[in-house]
């Protein structure tokens, strides 16, 4: 089966139609929408980096030990 060659490319959407510094004023604002008070992670460092390491061992590489075998 042949590839149609005359089929007009996709239209960029979202941010990728958006120019750089637009997307900048909008990343702005994401730290903005959460009050301080509410920032846990900024204020204890400690809590922070066990959200870190239970988000390391909940995803697929976190917890193996080299030379072990994964058992299915």
């Amino acid at each position: 089966m042949a590839l149609e060659t005359n089929t007009k490319p996709r239209a960029r959407r979202g941010f990728a139609a958006m120019n750089p510094e637009r997307r900048r004023e909008i990343a702005r604002k994401g730290g903005a929408s959460v009050p301080g008070e509410k920032r846990s992670f900024a204020k204890d460092r400690d809590l922070a980096a066990a959200a870190g390491r239970k988000g390391g061992e909940a995803s697929r590489g976190g917890g193996r030990v080299a030379g072990k075998d994964l058992e299915s």
